[in-house]
């Protein structure tokens, strides 16, 4: 019966339904888009300091490395294969303390993302990670936010096109129920249930006292949980102007959704009291769509609007030197994506 309630409820939420089924109408958006540019692959003038202007296969290394410093964690970058305690003894000297957080450096919606509570724990994730790795510091802000950020090439000032707030996957103890128990009580959370049970395994059968709080997931990634809210609304003039400013700090960025972690509105419509612990190129999702409360109609506009404004953006680009991948290089791209996702699966 659980697991047909639970169907029921994927069948009729649309956030829930598979990337491939949820696009299929926004395949012929782009190829339209693709024969407005003359290459399917036009994306990657977009961004032209970041590999593949962040469509896929970009390095979060090498994007960490074009924001100023001042904006992003603390991160250590290391190789496959990078012997443990040598690993142990740069995040030692760092100064980087515990919890942090451990991701690969190429990938995404969160596969191989882990909180690491102690030492050994990295040298546990590099023995397991088959791939270049960061560790980087846990930012201790309670709130997370994307925002998409558009300028286009030529323009003074950029705009924000999206904004979404994220509800991490937490849940609250009544001194009764066990974590298994508290989880199966929201689909939301339910349809987690095995990818939590790889983490906490036995500690699902713990119970939490009346109103203790528990983060069972700590980044706001919709594939690892996390609801997600559209809060547009908030891109007032002053909260423009700040992220506007910030974006044209990075290098040839025009595209884009920068993930945050803040402390309050205020402070963040001040840009302080904030860190970027991702920035998503030219494959970013406009994520506002996929709030509870709108329409699949909302979020093939929303999708189709966005693929306007890269083409548009990449044109430009292209206009001002910048090139296309060729189609030997976009299969290539996608052939070595799908490695990674494998291989990360596997993680």
């Amino acid at each position: 019966m659980k697991k047909f309630k639970l169907f029921v409820h994927k069948l009729t939420h649309w956030e829930y339904w598979p990337f491939d089924i949820v696009y299929i109408p926004m395949y012929f958006v782009w190829f339209y888009h693709a024969a407005r540019a003359g290459s399917f692959f036009f994306f990657n003038a977009a961004n032209p300091r970041i590999k593949n202007a962040g469509f896929l296969m970009e390095s979060k290394k090498e994007i960490y490395d074009i924001i100023p410093g001042q904006f992003i964690p603390q991160t250590l970058f290391f190789k496959h294969g990078t012997d443990g305690s040598a690993i142990a003894e740069a995040v030692i000297a760092s100064g980087i303390s515990f919890p942090c957080i451990a991701k690969p450096d190429i990938g995404g919606k969160g596969r191989g993302v882990e909180k690491i509570e102690q030492l050994q724990d990295i040298v546990k994730y590099a023995s397991k990670i088959k791939m270049d790795f960061l560790v980087q510091e846990f930012i201790p802000y309670p709130e997370e936010v994307g925002i998409f950020y558009c300028r286009i090439p030529g323009k003074t000032a950029g705009f924000i096109s999206g904004i979404v707030a994220k509800e991490f996957l937490i849940v609250k103890g009544d001194g009764v129920s066990t974590l298994t128990q508290l989880i199966e009580k929201d689909p939301r959370y339910h349809f987690q249930f095995s990818a939590l049970e790889k983490i906490y395994g036995e500690g699902l059968n713990a119970v939490l006292a009346k109103d203790e709080i528990k983060n069972l997931v700590p980044y706001g990634n919709h594939a690892r949980g996390a609801k997600f809210i559209d809060v547009s609304h908030w891109a007032d003039e002053a909260f423009t102007n700040t992220f506007d400013s910030i974006c044209k700090q990075i290098p040839e960025f025009y595209f884009g959704r920068l993930d945050i972690m803040y402390s309050n509105l205020e402070d963040l419509k001040a840009g302080k009291n904030f860190s970027i612990i991702e920035l998503n190129g030219a494959g970013s999702e406009p994520t506002h769509i996929y709030d509870p409360g709108h329409s699949l109609f909302f979020a093939w506009k929303e999708i189709a609007r966005h693929f306007h404004l890269l083409c548009t953006i990449s044109i430009k680009n292209r206009k001002r030197g910048f090139r296309y991948l060729t189609v030997k290089e976009g299969m290539q791209m996608f052939k070595e994506n799908n490695a990674v996702v494998k291989n990360l699966k596997q993680f």
